[in-house]
């Protein structure tokens, strides 16, 4: 989806122009992967603007520094502040995307990042439905990739790697050249691990389900755990146990959530049909639910919303 600029650009401890938000070509993370992200959403609430989840994303990214050895220059509460910075100065009250960003910067080359300079951005601009309007209302066509998902003793899975979204890309253009919407990896073992960017639930029975994370290869989500919460509340049992392909063809109903994408319905898998082809009974609940949620209409989860003042 197309990036429309705002404003400002946080980059260590300073706003920049848009434009003007450069690094230099040799920076090592552009050479070797080297850097972690967090993808955060904000929304427009009758309370005014609410960046979701905000503290447990920046504490995600420093747990994802953690694991490659990156020490990040900043505080947990300097990046909170931070992100609340860049949602404010850009005017965005209707809500945005944020991307905080750790890299290692120019200085170095080679293998060995640990000399390289850290550096920090956080970049916020208002986009849409990442798998469209349409996929979040009547659900998405989905295959299952001939990539696999990394190998969590291979590259650290539990951590949020720029790098590693390399092999997310190869996925997601095979998916769509073949005129799926989105794609599904398996762990190297076979079983479902999770979508390009997304983690993947089924419902049997009315029971929701969704795989183990990092040692299936996927990413712990955040959105993942408020799902799961969500469902819970509403009276779903929640489990975790592992999922085959075929499981996913027989579901009753299936859906991916992420903080991008948010609750998607899946309508088929490899061209087949899940459940009716439609949004099933429980999808619809937990996403309703879920989009209530993030827009402060539900005070059951009011903690999940960091206001921007």
């Amino acid at each position: 989806m197309p990036i429309t600029p705002t404003d400002k650009i946080w980059m260590d401890g300073e706003l920049v122009d848009w434009a003007d938000a450069k690094v230099h070509v040799l920076n090592h993370t552009m050479h070797y992967g080297s850097g972690v992200f967090e993808g955060i959403r904000a929304y427009g609430t009758s309370n005014g603007v609410a960046v979701f989840r905000l503290r447990e994303h920046i504490e995600r990214l420093f747990a994802s520094a953690k694991v490659f050895l990156i020490d990040v220059p900043f505080t947990v509460d300097e990046l909170i502040e931070a992100t609340r910075e860049v949602v404010r100065v850009n005017g965005l009250n209707d809500g945005c995307y944020l991307r905080p960003l750790v890299y290692l910067g120019y200085g170095e080359m080679g293998l060995n990042p640990l000399p390289c300079p850290v550096n920090v951005s956080i970049a916020a601009w208002p986009w849409g439905s990442y798998l469209g309007d349409d996929g979040v209302a009547n659900g998405v066509r989905v295959k299952v990739s001939s990539w696999r998902r990394h190998d969590a003793n291979a590259v650290p899975t539990a951590a949020k790697g720029t790098g590693m979204y390399v092999n997310s890309s190869l996925a997601k253009v095979e998916a769509l050249n073949a005129g799926y919407d989105e794609a599904i990896l398996l762990a190297p073992d076979g079983r479902v691990s999770e979508c390009t960017g997304e983690n993947i639930f089924i419902v049997r029975g009315g029971t929701v389900i969704t795989p183990h994370t990092s040692d299936a290869g996927a990413l712990a989500g955040i959105t993942q755990n408020s799902v799961e919460t969500i469902a819970s509340d509403l009276g779903f049992p929640v489990v975790h146990e592992p999922l085959i392909r075929t499981d996913l063809y027989t579901a009753d109903e299936a859906f991916l959530t992420g903080t991008a994408a948010e609750v998607v319905p899946i309508r088929s898998v490899d061209d087949r049909e899940v459940g009716s082809g439609k949004p099933g009974p429980v999808t619809t609940e937990i996403q309703r639910t879920y989009f209530a949620t993030v827009r402060g209409e539900m005070d059951r989860y009011k903690d999940w919303l960091d206001y921007v003042e």
